[in-house]
């Protein structure tokens, strides 16, 4: 075994000892044929009020530019797919916001990891990023055969669905490069024609300002009145592209403690939900990711879900 494929062995196992569900390495170089579909994405404004999409638009698709002396992309899978579910009569929350926000969890393994390849390796430098800085990382995540981008634009695994953070670690180390798997999603339209926002406007493009998971995150002026009886109770995000995906029969329950839910988030009706106090929100919501759209932006949400009802 030479040199590269020992360091790319020794960083896999690594990763599988920290609990990531996997990991794929590939060459730090211009991301080619991202370019044209995130011009166009961008030029038809599908990112809505997400103006921070249209910054670093070189660093976005060159790492090299983000990562002074960068040879290797790390893409890592955490899987999140909860054991429990809420209880059917409340509104709903993305399973991916069940439980400690994802930044922190990934974050402190990736710097153990990178720590480990210097301790291992010797003097190699890099950076961690999740899902906080402008990296395509299910570009990057396809391009090291961890999965295929779905017709939903969500990456997708035939061992393990599409429930799982991304996150990378891109060092100056020259690593064995893995390849892309081909598309299994075949004539399945299952995301397309369940959305309930309509917002996956043709196999593999979303219009993100349609997206329910924008209108109650990322959106921060009122929810339209057009989007009224389409939200499907979504209050904090949505899951629907996923839920309906067949490849998410093979999901199975993660096995970190920090993204178990607050109980009470699992079991309070939409009349108790109506009825959350800044105090309960601080309480339920402590560490969460939910903690994006703050006491304001969930109580918004809940008041339009409620004035549909």
């Amino acid at each position: 075994m030479n040199t590269k494929a020992q360091y790319s062995a020794f960083i896999k196992n690594e990763a599988k000892r920290l609990g990531f569900m996997s990991c794929g390495i590939s060459k730090a170089e211009f991301l080619e044929a991202e370019a044209p579909r995130l011009e166009e994405w961008l030029s038809k404004n599908r990112h809505g009020e997400m103006q921070y999409m249209e910054n670093y638009f070189d660093k976005r698709l060159d790492p090299t530019k983000l990562v002074e002396g960068s040879k290797s992309v790390v893409s890592l899978l955490l899987n999140y797919y909860p054991s429990e579910t809420q209880t059917e009569e409340s509104y709903k929350i993305s399973k991916y916001a069940f439980g400690t926000d994802y930044h922190f969890v990934i974050k402190d393994k990736l710097k153990t990891l990178l720590h480990s390849i210097q301790e291992e390796i010797g003097d190699v430098h890099g950076r961690a990023f999740v899902d906080s800085a402008p990296v395509l990382d299910k570009a990057w995540a396809a391009k090291s055969g961890l999965g295929w981008i779905g017709k939903h634009s969500n990456l997708l695994s035939k061992q393990a669905g599409s429930f799982y953070f991304i996150a990378e670690l891109i060092i100056d180390l020259e690593l064995d490069y893995d390849t892309p798997v081909i598309d299994h999603c075949g004539t399945c339209t299952a995301c397309i024609d369940a959305c309930p926002t309509q917002a996956i406007i043709e196999p593999y493009k979303v219009d993100g300002s349609k997206c329910i998971s924008y209108l109650t995150i990322e959106l921060k002026n009122e929810i339209p009145n057009g989007f009224s009886n389409q939200m499907d109770d979504w209050m904090f995000g949505c899951d629907v592209c996923q839920d309906v995906c067949p490849w998410n029969r093979f999901s199975k329950p993660h096995n970190e403690p920090l993204f178990n839910p607050h109980p009470e988030l699992l079991t309070k009706s939409k009349s108790e939900w109506q009825e959350l106090t800044k105090e309960v929100f601080a309480e339920i919501f402590k560490k969460s990711a939910v903690k994006r759209t703050k006491f304001t932006g969930l109580k918004r949400n809940i008041n339009f879900l409620n004035s549909e009802d």
